[in-house]
C-alpha cells in the first residue's frame, strides 16, 4: 500500500499563511498588542500552579496516590497535549493534512481539556506568531524576553484576535461550535470528565487534584516552551533568519515540538522532527492514521528543498562567522 503522503514541491502557501513581513504589516503590528495586567489569567494560574505544586504533593505526602491516578494523569495529560500539538497545530493552524471527522472531534475535545482557548482562537493567534515572527506583531515575541514569550504575553498584554486569518475554519461546524461554546467545552473535557472517571474509580479527590490541575499545569508549560525555549536554545540548521530552534531536549519538554527552526523553514509539513528517531509523537500519530482513514493529503517536503534550506543557512552561518 502506497503511503497517501503529497510532497510539498512548492513554497509552503496555503490559506494560513501570508507574505513575509513588510515594514507596513510592522506598523500595523505596533498596534496590535495592549499593556494590560489581566487579572482574571494571573488568578487562575495562580491557583492551579498552587493546587498542582502544593497541594497535589501534600495530599500525596499525607495519603498515597493510587495506582489508578498516576496511571490516568499520565494518559490523559499526554493524550490531551497530543490533540494540541496533531489538532491545533498541525491540523488547525497549518493544514498539514485532512482529519477524519471523528479524530477532528476527538483532537476538538481534548484540545478543550487543556483550557488554552478554543481552536479558533488558538489557530488565529498562532498563524499571526508565524506572520510575524519575531517582530512586535508577534503575540509571543521571544525578543520581549523568555518570561514574555512562556507565559507573560497572556498575563500582562491583551492580544487582540483578528479573525480573518481564520476564515477557512470558521467554515468547519465543529470548530465553531468549539469556539462559541468553549466555557463548556472545556469544563466538560478538562474538569468534569476527569473527576467522573476517577469518581468510578473510587479517587474523585486524586482525579481533581492530580488528572485535573496537576495534569492541566504540566501540560500548560510544556505548551508554553514551544513559545520560549524552542525560540531560546538549539541550531538554526534550515532558516538562519528566524529565532526558531531545533533541540532534541526541546523536543521532551514539548513532547514532540521542539525542532522547531525545521517547523518555521517548512510550516506546512506534518512533521516538526525528519529523523525517524526524533521524538515527535504527533507525526507517528498522524503517519499510521494515513493507514487506516483518519488521516489523508499529508504534505511533506520534498528532500532537495530541505537539503537547499540547510545549503542557505549554513551559508548565512559561515558569513557570519567571518565578520
Amino acid at each position: 500500500m502506497s503511503r497517501p503522503v503529497s510532497a510539498v514541491r512548492k513554497p509552503e502557501m496555503s490559506v494560513q499563511q501570508v507574505p513575509p513581513t513588510s515594514p507596513s504589516n510592522d506598523s500595523q503590528a505596533l498596534c496590535l498588542r495592549q499593556r494590560k495586567t489581566r487579572w482574571g489569567s494571573i488568578v487562575f494560574f495562580a491557583l492551579i500552579h498552587s493546587v498542582a505544586f502544593i497541594a497535589a504533593p501534600l495530599y500525596a505526602a499525607q495519603y498515597g496516590i493510587s495506582p489508578f491516578t498516576i496511571a490516568f494523569t499520565a494518559l490523559y495529560g499526554f493524550l490531551t497535549l497530543l490533540a494540541i500539538s496533531v489538532g491545533y497545530h498541525r491540523l488547525f493552524s497549518h493544514s498539514a493534512f485532512k482529519a477524519h471527522p471523528a479524530l477532528k472531534l476527538i483532537c476538538l475535545y481534548l484540545g478543550a481539556a487543556t483550557f488554552q482557548q478554543s481552536a479558533l482562537k488558538w489557530s488565529s493567534l498562532h498563524r499571526r506568531h508565524h506572520q510575524l515572527t519575531d517582530t512586535p506583531g508577534d503575540p509571543y515575541n521571544i525578543k520581549f524576553g523568555f518570561w514574555y514569550a512562556h507565559m507573560g504575553w497572556i498575563m500582562f498584554w491583551k492580544q487582540p484576535v483578528d479573525y480573518a486569518n481564520v476564515r477557512d475554519l470558521q467554515k468547519d461546524p465543529m470548530i465553531v461550535h468549539q469556539h462559541q461554546y468553549f466555557q463548556a467545552w472545556a469544563i466538560m473535557a478538562g474538569v468534569a470528565v476527569p473527576i467522573a472517571i476517577g469518581a468510578l474509580a473510587g479517587h474523585a479527590a486524586e482525579a481533581a487534584l492530580f488528572a485535573v490541575a496537576l495534569r492541566m499545569t504540566l501540560v500548560y508549560h510544556a505548551t508554553f516552551f514551544i513559545n520560549s525555549y524552542t525560540h531560546t536554545f538549539g541550531s538554526a540548521d534550515y532558516d538562519a533568519k528566524t529565532s526558531a530552534r531545533d533541540h532534541w531536549l526541546g523536543a521532551l519538554l514539548t513532547n514532540g515540538e521542539g525542532y522547531h527552526n525545521f517547523h518555521h523553514a517548512f510550516p506546512v509539513d506534518y512533521r516538526n522532527g525528519i529523523r525517524w528517531y526524533h521524538w515527535d509523537p504527533a507525526k507517528w500519530i498522524i503517519f499510521i492514521g494515513s493507514f487506516i482513514g483518519l488521516t489523508t493529503d499529508l504534505k511533506r517536503t520534498t528532500p532537495a528543498r530541505i537539503e537547499e534550506a540547510r545549503r542557505r543557512a549554513t551559508e548565512i552561518h559561515n558569513s557570519q562567522r567571518m565578520v
